[in-house]
C-alpha cells in the first residue's frame, strides 16, 4: 500500500505529517545535545570530585592503612568512570547527534522539493479545470445565443410585414449563432478532454509519485529515529564492560579493607618503645625520717625558708642555665630540622618511630646513591668510549658531568653514613634506656654522675675549671671568696654539685647549708614519658612522677621543675616542656 493510491486527496495533510515527523527528529537531536550537555558537566563534576578528595601531601603516610589505600582506589574508578561517560558525550555528538543533523537536513529540502512538484501539478491541474470552466461558459452562452436567433428567424419568417432582407438578416444572423455555439461546443469538449486526460494523469501518476516521495522521505525518517535510538544505546552498551569494571574495582576495593591490619600498622606506627612503668612502691611512714617530706605531695610544704644544699639559682646563673641547655642540645649537636619540622635525626620521636624514620631514609639515601653510582658509571664508560673513538664524541663533554656526579655521590654517601651512625646511636639507646623507670644516672658536662641520697653528685672525673669561669658560668653556682674563707663551690642543683680539683682528689665532700626564700610553686606537672637528663641544669624524672612548677615554659621548650629529695632539700633543674603535663594554680 502506498500513499499515492491510497492517499490520492490528502495533499495538506501528508504535508502536514511530513513537517511534524521532521520536527519529531530534531526534537530528537535536542534531546541529545541536552543529554551531551549533562553528560559533560557529569564527567567534569565527577572529576572535580575525585581531584577534591585525593590525599593531601601531608596526608601520604596514612596510605600504608587498608582503608585509605581502598578509598585511593574507589577515586580512581570513580575517575575511570568520569573517563567513559566522557566517551558517551563524545560518541554521541560524533556520532549520532551529526547523523541526526545531516539526516534532517536532508529530509527537510527533499520535502521542499516534493511540495514544491505538488504545488506545480495542483496549479497546472486548477488552470486546466479554470479552461474548462471557462469553455462550458462559453458554450452555454453561445448556445443560448444561437437557440434565440433561431426563434428570432423563426418570427421574423413568420411575419409578413417584414421586407425579405430583413428576414434574410435574422437568417444570416442565425447561422452566424449556431456556427459560434458549435464552435464553442467543440472547444468545451476539447477542454474536457484536455482536463480529464490531465486530471486522470495527476491523480493517477504525477501526484502519486510525489506522494510516494513523501511517503519514502517519512519512512527514511521513521527508520533514521529508530537507528539513531539503536545507536545511541549501543554507544552505552560499549562502555557497559568498562563501567562494570570500574564497579568491580570499587567492590574489590571495599574487601581489601582488613581493620586487623590497619589495627597492626597502627601499633607499628605508635609504639614509642618504651616499657610501662613499674608498680609504686609501698612507703612505710613509721621507717622514714618525720621531717622528711613525701615527694608527691606538696600541699603540706611550707614555702618560706627553708634550707638548699650549696646555695640558689640568681637570674644570671637561670638565664645561662637554660641557655647551656639550649647550647647543648641545640648548638653542640648542630641538629637542624626537616622541612616537616622534625629534627634531623628524628630524636624527637619515641625510640621505635625513630629507628623506623632512621631506617626508611637510609633506604631512600641507599636507593640514590645507587642510581647516582649507576649514572656515574655510565658517564665513565661514555668517556671511556669517547677517549677510544673521538669520532663519537668529545670526552671533555662528559668531563664536567662525571665531576658533578661523583660531587653529588660524595654527598649522598656522607649523609648515608651520618643516617647510619644516628641509626647505630638509636639502636645503643634503646639497649641502654630498655628499663628507662630503673635508669636514673646522668651526663653532665661529658661524665657520668650518680645521685646520693643527700643531693649531691660523686663525680669519676675533677672539672675543669674553665668550665665555671665567673657568676653566671653554671647553673647557679656560689663561688668561695677570700673573705669567707670557702675554698670549694657547690652547684645549688643536688646531683649537679662539683668540688674543686683538691677536694676531690683528697676525697673530700664538703657541704655548705644556706637559708634562701624558696620560689613559690606556680602549680604542679605529672611526667608523660621518662626524661634522663644527658646537659646540664637538667634533671631526670621518671614516668608518672609529681614534680612542682616553678618557671612557665620561656618559649624554647623548657620548663622548671623541682622535686623534694630524700634529704630533706630540693632538686631543681630544667626538663622537655612536651614531657608534662602541667596544671597551674588559680
Amino acid at each position: 500500500m502506498s500513499w499515492g493510491t491510497e492517499l490520492w486527496d490528502q495533499y495538506d495533510n501528508l504535508s502536514i505529517h511530513t513537517n511534524k515527523g521532521i520536527e519529531v527528529l530534531d526534537k530528537y537531536a535536542n534531546f541529545l545535545r541536552d543529554r551531551v550537555v549533562i553528560e559533560t558537566e557529569y564527567a567534569g563534576k565527577l572529576r572535580r570530585l575525585v581531584k577534591n578528595y585525593q590525599p593531601k601531601k601531608k596526608e601520604e603516610e596514612d596510605n600504608e592503612f587498608t582503608s585509605r589505600q581502598a578509598f585511593r582506589n574507589l577515586l580512581k574508578e570513580v575517575g575511570d568512570l568520569a573517563g567513559q561517560r566522557e566517551v558517551v558525550s563524545e560518541s554521541l555528538q560524533q556520532q549520532i547527534i551529526q547523523g541526526v543533523t545531516l539526516l534532517s537536513k536532508t529530509l527537510r529540502e527533499e520535502r521542499k522539493k516534493c511540495l514544491n512538484d505538488g504545488t506545480m501539478l495542483q496549479q497546472a491541474l486548477s488552470a486546466q479545470l479554470s479552461s474548462l470552466e471557462r469553455a462550458k461558459r462559453n458554450y452555454d452562452k453561445a448556445y443560448r445565443d444561437s437557440e434565440k436567433a433561431v426563434e428570432n428567424y423563426k418570427k421574423a419568417d413568420m411575419d409578413f410585414n417584414l421586407s425579405r432582407a430583413e428576414v434574410e438578416r435574422y437568417k444570416n444572423i442565425m447561422t452566424s449563432k449556431i456556427q459560434q455555439s458549435d464552435d464553442a461546443k467543440n472547444e468545451y469538449a476539447n477542454q474536457l478532454q484536455k482536463t480529464n486526460n490531465l486530471q486522470q494523469q495527476h491523480y493517477g501518476i504525477l501526484l502519486p509519485a510525489v506522494f510516494n516521495r513523501l511517503q519514502e522521505l517519512d519512512e527514511k525518517r521513521t527508520r533514521g529515529i529508530r537507528e539513531f535510538i539503536i545507536g545511541a544505546a549501543d554507544v552505552e552498551s560499549s562502555v557497559a564492560p568498562i563501567i562494570a569494571r570500574c564497579m568491580e574495582g570499587i567492590v574489590k576495593a571495599g574487601e581489601s579493607i582488613n581493620e586487623t591490619e590497619d589495627s597492626l600498622k597502627v601499633i607499628e606506627r605508635y609504639q614509642s618503645g618504651f616499657t610501662p612503668p613499674t608498680d609504686i612502691p609501698f612507703e612505710d611512714l613509721s621507717k622514714m625520717d618525720p621531717s622528711a617530706v613525701p615527694q608527691s605531695n606538696y600541699s603540706s610544704v611550707p614555702y618560706n625558708h627553708l634550707t638548699i644544699k650549696s646555695g640558689t639559682l640568681t637570674a644570671a646563673k637561670l638565664k645561662k642555665a637554660r641557655g647551656g641547655i639550649l647550647n647543648s642540645i641545640f648548638g653542640s649537636n648542630k641538629n637542624s630540622l626537616t622541612a616537616d619540622g622534625q629534627k634531623e635525626d628524628f630524636s624527637d620521636l619515641p625510640p621505635n618511630q625513630q629507628r623506623k624514620k632512621l631506617q626508611a631514609k637510609i633506604a631512600e639515601l641507599q636507593h640514590k646513591v645507587d642510581q647516582e653510582t649507576n649514572t656515574r658509571d655510565g658517564l665513565m664508560k661514555m668517556k671511556i668510549v669517547y677517549e677510544a673513538n673521538s669520532s663519537l664524541g668529545n670526552p671533555m663533554t662528559v668531563e664536567g658531568q662525571l665531576n658533578e656526579s661523583e660531587h653529588e655521590l660524595e654527598k649522598l654517601k656522607v649523609n648515608l653514613k651520618k643516617y647510619q651512625g644516628f641509626l647505630d646511636k638509636a639502636n645503643q639507646l634503646q639497649v641502654a634506656n630498655n628499663s628507662p623507670q630503673s635508669n636514673r644516672n646522668q651526663l653532665q658536662n661529658g661524665h657520668r654522675t650518680s645521685r646520693h641520697s643527700n643531693g649531691s653528685a660523686s663525680a669519676d672525673d675533677h672539672h675543669d675549671g674553665d668550665d665555671q669561669p665567673d657568676d653566671a658560668g653554671s647553673l647557679s653556682s656560689s663561688s668561695a671568696s677570700p673573705e669567707s674563707g670557702l675554698g670549694t663551690s657547690h652547684t645549688s642543683l643536688p646531683g649537679s654539685g662539683q668540688g674543686s680539683a683538691n677536694e676531690n682528689a683528697a676525697g673530700e665532700e664538703t657541704t655548705y647549708e644556706t637559708e634562701v626564700e624558696l620560689l613559690q610553686p606556680l602549680g604542679t606537672c605529672r611526667a608523660l614519658y621518662p626524661f634522663e637528663a644527658t646537659s646540664e641544669g637538667s634533671i631526670p624524672m621518671n614516668e608518672g612522677e609529681e614534680l612542682q612548677v616553678i618557671e612557665n615554659d620561656q618559649g624554647d621548650g623548657w620548663t622548671r621543675v623541682r622535686r623534694a629529695n630524700n634529704s630533706n632539700g630540693w632538686d631543681e633543674g630544667f626538663v622537655p616542656t612536651s614531657y608534662i603535663e602541667c596544671t597551674l594554680f588559680a
